[in-house]
């Protein structure tokens, strides 16, 4: 498949930029040092500049919260839960309040309440034995705030009066406990090591040379490095969010291995096919090139809908995730063939594997050629086996139920976990780890809104503290029944706003603030996926010139995302294996930001894989006008390559479970089992399946849409470029 010969001017963009890089392919690797260099400091300077803050603007409870945190200095924080517990009756023991006023005293600003200050039955056992107490520390959270959990525990046990054991526990300190506060887990630099390692050993077997190894790895370096620097420059236009850098560093390496593997596998094909450096590069450009671009495009397209969702830290990821497709189609597309033009054949150089582990000849001939023509005699099973398995985990998927993690599922140890088990012991409601704070303004009287507050079914008390008053504004806090993540609390959630419509009250709180959050992302969730849905077949009706692929694209793409959420259902949502391998109880739910990052991440990634193969597909039966034979050559051709790319990715992101958080486990697995279940089960059975059962409807476009799509339909050559299938 040599390059068609001809003047720079009738040759494809793709092939000219293949030229002029081959011609100038030292100064664009110069010019690349010097661009990444520069990326390396921008790196550093942008940290100074994340965003940091979280918003649901127009959202009740955060509206409530903000006006909280305005006159009171606190309310945005969940507050720290002191237990104390004791053999006798733990309401006689008056030094527990100055143990209380210690350990607030050591976030100056936060408001407390206990028995002590308020009187109130609500914060002791039944028993009699086990208080507690709220600590609200004050400002706004940010990733990088610290209400010192070490201090406040200290000063809280120091004060303590002697025959009274004290723990301090809360959403925070067992969060802390469930991370940093447990030696289980590697750190980051650990991890990232270990990924590291594992995608070397992984293209090792893939290519087998050196310089084919280290080349995607140099790729992805260059394309994260550079995208700091855009996104250094985006700072000092919008605000951007510090959840950015960790798009950069997954997404960027993901898509950068991806493009450099689709690139060095075309090249060495040409190579293979007996051309010439320069040629094959041509040909690399022209189509392979063709494919990191329509790839590139899906992967900013599922990052900027995020633009949709009204949160403008989501939106600011999107912005900036776009960047980061964008850079690395640009790296993939100038410095990956200048160093492919610079190395040439000795890309097949130093060998690091004997050539019969890594190279069998053509793909056709191989492994990969085999099922390709099995899946051509059987479509039927093979897309009936696809569907049982698609099907079995899509049942699980749409039982997904996003919502933060219950007190009750962090894992761990220490005085956090000893707290939450003294309280559970003393059959006090898990409710108070996040209690509703009912704002009353306007003079309303806060003993009036707690008394019918405390009437509300789920709710086990209501407190109007004296000293959360300031001018007409004070606070009521409630205790529900059950956790604030638990699904009875969104119930109770409904039925205490209802019962505040006309009043001076508004509920606010961190519980009802994670439900605005959820309510913010879900009930515009639809509008997100019509975005990328159509924005995606667009672009892939554009690329492939038919209307039935970019369709069955888009439906396995989000059967795929379906898949991948029940996946991750049916391990920690139902805990089939989170806790013995994990140590995770079955959770009940799936911690909001989880599923919607694992779109944006996994919606893009899986989509190159589709766009990898059908781009392949396509120029064959371009070139021999036969089905069967397109989808034989291109799922034999790029078989090894979609798993392989898989692979590297589904590693770098198993590694992440090893992490010790709740949050972190339930992200990396989903990444990393959707990843290959998508390079596995849809693309390796479903796809070349249900395309051989298509047949040729496959291509069908109506001249109608072409027109409308600017799509020009390629003349076919006379003789057949591929001789045999």
């Amino acid at each position: 498949m040599s390059a068609d010969v001809g003047s720079p001017e009738s040759q494809p963009l793709l092939a000219r930029l293949a030229h002029a890089i081959v011609r100038r392919r030292k100064l664009v690797i110069g010019a690349w040092i010097v661009l990444t260099l520069f990326g390396a400091f921008s790196a550093g300077q942008v940290s100074k500049r994340w965003f940091e803050s979280f918003s649901i603007p127009g959202y009740s409870s955060y509206e409530a919260n903000q006006r909280t945190l305005k006159t009171f200095g606190t309310g945005e924080q969940a507050p720290l839960v002191a237990v104390f517990h004791s053999d006798g009756d733990v309401t006689k023991e008056k030094g527990i309040q100055r143990a209380v006023v210690a350990a607030a005293a050591v976030n100056p600003g936060s408001r407390d309440s206990s028995y002590f200050s308020t009187g109130s039955r609500a914060y002791v056992s039944k028993d009699g034995h086990t208080t507690f107490a709220e600590i609200y520390p004050p400002k706004t959270p940010t990733f990088s705030s610290s209400v010192h959990l070490d201090q406040v525990r200290a000063k809280l046990k120091a004060a303590t009066p002697e025959g009274v054991q004290a723990y301090l526990t809360g959403r925070d300190p067992l969060y802390d406990a469930s991370t940093g506060g447990s030696s289980s887990g590697p750190s980051v630099l650990t991890e990232a090591l270990i990924g590291g390692l594992g995608c070397l050993v992984i293209l090792f077997f893939v290519f087998g040379t050196l310089p084919a190894v280290l080349m995607p790895i140099v790729v992805a370096i260059a394309a994260i490095l550079n995208t700091f620097t855009l996104v250094w420059i985006l700072t000092y236009i919008t605000n951007v969010s510090i959840i950015v850098q960790f798009l950069i560093a997954l997404v960027g390496l993901g898509v950068a291995i991806d493009y450099a593997l689709l690139m060095i596998f075309r090249f060495r094909d040409e190579l293979r096919e007996g051309e010439d450096v320069e040629p094959a590069l041509v040909e690399t450009m022209t189509h392979a090139g063709r494919s990191v671009i329509v790839s590139g495009s899906t992967v900013a397209v599922g990052l900027l809908s995020m633009l949709v969702l009204p949160l403008p830290f989501i939106r600011s990821i999107g912005i900036g995730g776009m960047l980061i497709p964008t850079v690395s189609v640009i790296t993939a597309l100038t410095l990956l063939p200048a160093l492919l033009a610079t190395l040439g054949t000795r890309i097949n150089s130093v060998r690091l594997l004997p050539k019969r582990f890594v190279d069998r000849g053509h793909p056709e001939d191989g492994p990969w050629g085999r099922w390709a023509r099995f899946v051509m005699r059987r479509p039927w099973a093979v897309a009936s086996a696809g569907l049982v398995i698609v099907g079995v985990l899509v049942f699980y998927g749409v039982q997904l139920n996003p919502s933060e993690a219950q007190a009750k599922d962090f894992p761990g140890t220490g005085d956090a976990i000893n707290g939450r088990a003294v309280l559970a012991d003393a059959h006090i409601s898990p409710g108070v780890m996040k209690p509703f704070v009912v704002l009353v303004e306007n003079n309303g009287d806060p003993k009036v809104i707690a008394a019918r507050v405390r009437r509300v079914p789920g709710i086990v008390g209501a407190v109007a503290v004296p000293q959360w008053r300031k001018g007409p504004d004070s606070l009521v806090e409630a205790f529900p029944d059950a956790d604030g993540a638990a699904k009875s609390t969104r119930g109770t959630i409904k039925r205490v706003r209802a019962e505040l419509k006309g009043t001076e009250g508004t509920l606010g709180g961190v519980a009802g603030e994670d439900r605005d959050f959820v309510a913010a992302v879900y009930s515009n969730f639809p509008y997100v996926l019509a975005f990328v849905v159509l924005l995606t077949f667009l672009l892939l009706a554009r690329a492939f010139r038919s209307i039935l692929l970019p369709i069955k694209a888009v439906v396995l793409n989000l059967l795929s995302l379906l898949a991948a959420y029940g996946i991750i259902v049916f391990i920690f949502q139902d805990g089939h294996g989170s806790k013995a391998i994990w140590g995770v109880n079955a959770t009940d739910s799936i911690i909001p930001w989880i599923p919607l990052m694992i779109f944006a991440f996994l919606y893009g990634l899986s989509m190159d894989y589709e766009v990898f193969m059908l781009t392949r597909m396509r120029e064959i039966y371009d070139e021999t006008g036969d089905t069967v034979t397109a989808i034989s050559l291109g799922l034999a051709r790029t078989g090894k390559l979609v798993t392989s790319a898989a692979l590297v990715l589904m590693f770098a992101f198993f590694v992440l479970s090893s992490s010790p958080g709740v949050d972190i486990k339930q992200f990396g697995i989903g990444l990393a089992a959707g990843i290959i279940f998508d390079a596995t089960v849809i693309r390796t059975l479903l796809v070349p399946s249900l395309m051989r059962l298509f047949g040729d409807w496959n291509w069908w476009m109506p001249p109608f849409a072409a027109k409308a799509l600017f799509v020009r339909e390629p003349r076919r050559p006379e003789q057949p470029a591929l001789e045999s299938a």
